[in-house]
């Protein structure tokens, strides 16, 4: 098995269509990120293009995460904030692979994102993930903070409401 290599994607068709499926199998398996199991493919495919165009605009930046020529994650930096808010990102649709969890990618990828962030001059990170089944655990052990609990902020893939839980982090040499 060959290093996991992390790179900044765009907007191919190929990469569209692996990541598409990557989210697919995200939402299928309990993952709470925005979206409502069963995800149409169409659907999928359409939120990876227009998020894909946003990092185009330097809005975002979509990382992803390679191991022998698979996708095996992928991370979004969020980089468009309002003029009094310039030293902020915000992490977005963290996902693994089934076949890749637990082996380091998410945390890999994060550290990329930090890195990334840090690169462009932020010096805060924020972030949510759900209250049930999310990876608090995971941010914490990156050395984010827990801010509070929203309940019953949005839907779980399969149903039922969950809530949020806010982690923020400073980064940078402001630390």
């Amino acid at each position: 098995m060959n290093a996991l290599e992390i790179r900044v994607l765009s907007d191919d068709a190929a990469t569209v269509a692996m990541l598409a499926d990557l989210l697919i199998e995200t939402v299928a398996t309990g993952g709470s990120v925005s979206f409502i199991y069963p995800l149409p493919a169409e659907a999928a495919l359409d939120f990876w293009r227009k998020s894909l165009a946003a990092a185009a605009r330097g809005e975002r930046v979509v990382l992803g995460a390679w191991q022998d020529g698979v996708l095996a994650g992928t991370v979004t930096l969020l980089l468009d904030f309002p003029p009094n808010q310039p030293h902020r990102a915000e992490i977005a649709k963290l996902m693994t692979g089934r076949d890749h969890r637990g082996k380091g990618v998410a945390s890999a990828l994060m550290r990329a994102a930090e890195a990334l962030a840090v690169e462009k001059g932020r010096t805060l990170l924020v972030l949510d993930t759900a209250s049930e089944e999310g990876a608090a655990g995971l941010y914490e052990k990156l050395g984010f903070r827990l801010t509070g609990e929203i309940p019953d902020f949005a839907l779980k893939p399969h149903g039922g409401l969950t809530g949020t839980l806010i982690y923020w982090k400073r980064i940078g040499k402001d630390r």
